[in-house]
């Protein structure tokens, strides 16, 4: 058979979609050799866009969409008005959304105006590789520019087989897109990999592939029939992806000379965290928790293969956890190599320094380690598994190992209370040299969340987001089934609460850049230097021996009475009662952070490595 899979706006434009590059290398397991064939619509929807704008319609224009619109289903809403043949769908309800929630547009009803001549475009190009089966792979806003795209194929060659699979697959999604959209044949549901080469061996030889694990298919009168739930893919046969297609398409693209590729890579699926704790909020991995990970050495030939075939130096991997023996197995190698590898890695809060310098030496230069919060009772009811004072050691740390790290400020948590955020919002100035969240963030309910599967843990009266009414043309019941994202009324702090949180973060993201705090040991003693917005710029000198050594004690997390029990053990002789004085005058100054009982240094060992000074 001749198969196009193909991967729609709005995947990003500079990175490979990672579906299409797994599926590509599983074909070789099918019983019949089959030819395979890649159409990116993301890179040439954007190229299009630049065609038929005369240019105004650029890459900055797309990012937007795909960054900041897909928490709002702005390419959706773009793209269904040529699923719908109604170029007016839901134009007034669209921007009515936007502007309750003080939104810019941005190019977004530019782009729907080109949307249906995009749909056919694309529809003819694929139908000129005379394929046999098209398979749509759909995550996030993929799914209506995917939709319009099958439908038309549909129209325009009825007897090509049409699959659908991804994220946006998973679970009920995946059986509601079969239902409501009749021109797909087939859907994937869970993990593809031997799914799809089950379909195709079934299709190939001409059986019907119904009761093919995780496969949703049309039975004799067009109704949906759903095989049994899949089984977890194994991790050997998750084969290293086959980027080779994408590469000559983005190489012979327009965007080639505007944007700096990057590569992805998967190296484990699931969670070892959420298979013990669950984070309360957190969707991901849907029906597939269990964590698996490649052995070092194959992760290692991997990714020597990447970047040897394609010469690309930046990867993202897309764990969603690092797998914690690669520390001492897989990063040693990738230092080992000379190779000047930037790699953004998803980690748990948790890393000692040791291991963040692990990390660095190997060329991780971007961590996401899921903070969250600052606050201890606010991360127990996430059930982080860490405390308020860990995550701020963090930060330190990783200015102190030159890693950026990515992070949102959370809130929104049934039975949080403002004593859980009033106390980090007065210590916020004090944190302003250290990374600062990429903003505060009202948590959504997102399907497989523990608080979208216990209702009862306070989103009893939650429905599908309001987003979706200005996407799909369906009743709030099949809406249940389609949706990722789920809303309810809100919980936890009021909107004062949350107004001096929102007030607290933006002043720490304005000052950040040009912010220091410094210390350096003198005989005897020690110097904090100040450099911090909004504070004169002056010398902190700890000259009693024993308040320099707390000091570098509380470079870690600590109690007080730990505190008392270190010193102690050190030769110091202070008490609790003077180790309180000494902590109160240090957080009047600013230099500690102090939550739950615990204490922790904010003082960096180094001036952090600031992007302005090298770019």
């Amino acid at each position: 058979m001749r198969i196009c899979l193909v991967s729609m706006p709005w995947h990003l434009l500079e990175t490979p979609c990672l579906p299409i590059g797994l599926l590509r290398a599983r074909v070789g397991a099918c019983r019949d050799r089959h030819t395979v064939i890649d159409y990116y619509g993301n890179l040439r929807w954007a190229e299009y866009l630049l065609d038929v704008s005369g240019g105004q319609i650029a890459e900055a224009e797309y990012s937007y969409v795909s960054d900041r619109g897909v928490w709002h289903a702005m390419g959706e809403w773009i793209f269904a008005g040529a699923l719908y043949d109604d170029p007016a769908w839901r134009v007034d309800t669209y921007r009515a959304y936007l502007e309750a929630r003080n939104l810019e547009p941005g190019a977004s009803l530019r782009m729907r105006e080109h949307a249906a001549g995009f749909v056919e475009l694309a529809a003819r190009e694929i139908l000129e590789e005379r394929p046999d089966l098209v398979g749509f792979t759909t995550t996030f806003q993929q799914n209506v520019s995917s939709l319009a795209v099958a439908r038309r194929v549909k129209q325009l060659r009825p007897e090509v087989q049409v699959v659908f699979g991804g994220g946006n697959c998973d679970g009920p999604m995946g059986a509601a897109l079969h239902r409501n959209f009749p021109f797909i044949d087939h859907v994937v549901s869970g993990e593809g990999e031997l799914a799809f080469v089950a379909l195709l061996d079934a299709l190939s030889e001409g059986r019907t592939p119904a009761g093919v694990p995780g496969l949703v298919t049309r039975g004799p009168d067009g109704e949906s029939v759903a095989g049994p739930p899949a089984a977890m893919v194994p991790i050997d046969m998750v084969p290293r992806p086959d980027f080779t297609a994408w590469w000559s398409a983005y190489g012979n693209g327009r965007f080639a000379e505007r944007l700096s590729p990057v590569l992805l890579y998967e190296a484990a699926r699931g969670c070892w965290w959420g298979e013990k704790h669950h984070c309360t909020f957190c969707g991901l991995n849907g029906t597939t928790m269990k964590f698996r990970a490649k052995p070092a050495a194959q992760v290692w030939d991997d990714i020597t293969h990447l970047v040897e075939t394609h010469g690309v130096l930046d990867i993202v991997t897309v764990d969603n956890i690092l797998d914690v023996a690669y520390l001492t197995e897989l990063m040693p190698r990738i230092q080992e190599s000379g190779w000047d590898l930037r790699i953004r890695y998803e980690v748990k809060a948790n890393l000692k320094p040791d291991q963040l310098a692990v990390l660095r030496d190997a060329g991780v230069t971007h961590i996401q380690p899921g903070i969250e919060s600052l606050n201890s009772r606010a991360l127990r009811l996430m059930d982080k598994g860490v405390h308020g004072t860990q995550n701020v050691f963090l930060l330190r740390a990783a200015d102190e190992h030159q890693l950026t790290v990515d992070w949102n400020y959370l809130y929104g948590f049934p039975d949080e209370r403002a004593s859980d955020y009033l106390p980090v919002i007065e210590q916020i100035p004090a944190m302003v040299h250290l990374q600062p969240p990429g903003g505060p963030v009202r948590i959504l309910i997102e399907r497989f969340s523990p608080h979208f599967q216990s209702p009862e843990r306070g989103f009893a009266e939650r429905r599908p987001s309001r987003m979706y009414q200005h996407v799909y043309d369906l009743s709030e019941s099949e809406l249940e089934d389609v949706a990722y994202q789920f809303e309810a009324p809100p919980q936890g702090i009021d909107e004062d609460v949350a107004s001096g949180l929102r007030a607290a973060i933006v002043a720490w993201r304005r000052g950040h850049a040009g912010s220091t705090l410094t210390w350096r040991e003198t005989e005897g003693g020690l110097v904090i230097e100040e450099g911090r917005a909004g504070r004169p710029r002056c010398e902190y000198v700890l000259s009693d021996p024993a308040q320099a050594r707390s000091y570098r004690l509380m470079e870690r997390p600590r109690t007080i009475a730990a505190l008392a029990r270190e010193l102690a053990a050190e030769g110091f002789a202070v008490s609790e009662e003077t180790l309180r004085q000494w902590i109160g005058e240090l957080r009047g100054a600013g230099l500690i952070f102090e939550d739950g009982g615990r204490v922790v240094a904010l003082a960096t060992n180094c001036r952090p490595l600031r992007v302005a000074e090298v770019g």
